[in-house]
């Protein structure tokens, strides 16, 4: 199964939609609020999104080395399925 990575804000309802869409598919995934983290992380966190070849808006989301944002469940299914 692909390593899948949640970036979300602690207050964004899109971000906890996709946390809860994993947790009731049953998909292990690992969450890290964005807004909760020091300021030395959260610049880690903005330059991977970018190298991931993504803006700096939440939820990010990284399912194996492939990146997507925002809630949108056809494509989480799209990337876990993809080889």
């Amino acid at each position: 199964m692909k390593k899948i990575t949640i970036y979300a804000l602690s207050t964004c309802l899109w971000c906890r939609k996709t946390k809860q869409y994993f947790e009731d598919k049953k998909v292990p995934f690992e969450a890290v609020d964005y807004d909760k983290q020091d300021p030395e992380k959260q610049a880690e966190i903005r330059k991977e999104m970018k190298s991931a070849g993504c803006d700096t808006s939440f939820p990010f989301i990284k399912i194996g080395g492939t990146c997507t944002q925002g809630y949108d469940p056809a494509e989480f299914e799209r990337l876990m399925e993809k080889k």
